[in-house]
């Protein structure tokens, strides 16, 4: 349940940031960081894609190893055999994208283009069935980018999986620190 405004005003919280009024600096950095990483990714989007993909393995082989621990604490357990199995695809999976991660990042590519391409023929649909309200020509326009990226992704696949992934990453970071800066400044700025 929120917090009445009150309340807040009287413990000295800000209604809107809280404690962030008073810490805004630490989010301030983390988004200065953010950007500065980001800004390096974009200069090796290929390291950046690998080791993205890598951890990605890593996590599968961590997650399915647990979850196989787990499966012989749970004797009993009707569902077991399904858990084991669970696991050993997840570990299988983590081992295959750890032994090539190249073929795993062009694989994943291949579907993150699919999956824009489907993305944005489905926006346009939405935007002509929107084209009798104000603003339908924003989820056209969005739609044809979305059509666009995946068509480019498509276009310069096998190559585009060892970049993509990376220059993703690094877009992210860029608009992530750059959010986290706009929000810390404005809760620098807030009355209260």
């Amino acid at each position: 349940m929120p917090a009445n405004p009150e309340t807040l005003l009287s413990t000295g919280e800000h209604p809107l940031f809280g404690e962030l009024k008073k810490n805004w600096g630490w989010l301030l950095a983390l988004g200065v960081l953010s950007i500065v990483l980001g800004t390096v990714g974009l200069g090796m989007t290929f390291a950046l894609t690998l080791a993205t993909i890598l951890f990605f393995g890593v996590l599968l082989i961590v997650g399915g190893t647990l979850q196989l621990v787990d499966a012989f604490k749970c004797r009993g357990w009707r569902s077991t055999l399904w858990h084991i199995l669970i696991a050993l695809l997840y570990v299988a999976a983590g081992l295959l994208i750890v032994v090539d991660p190249a073929l795993a990042s062009g694989t994943l590519t291949l579907i993150i283009a699919g999956i824009l391409v489907a993305v944005g023929v489905l926006r346009l649909v939405m935007a002509f069935q929107l084209r009798a309200t104000e603003g339908w020509l924003w989820t056209l326009v969005a739609g044809l980018i979305s059509i666009a990226l995946g068509a480019m992704i498509l276009a310069e696949w096998p190559a585009s999986g060892l970049w993509v992934i990376g220059l993703f990453v690094a877009i992210e970071l860029i608009f992530n620190g750059w959010a986290y800066v706009f929000v810390a400044l404005a809760a620098r700025r807030a009355e209260g």
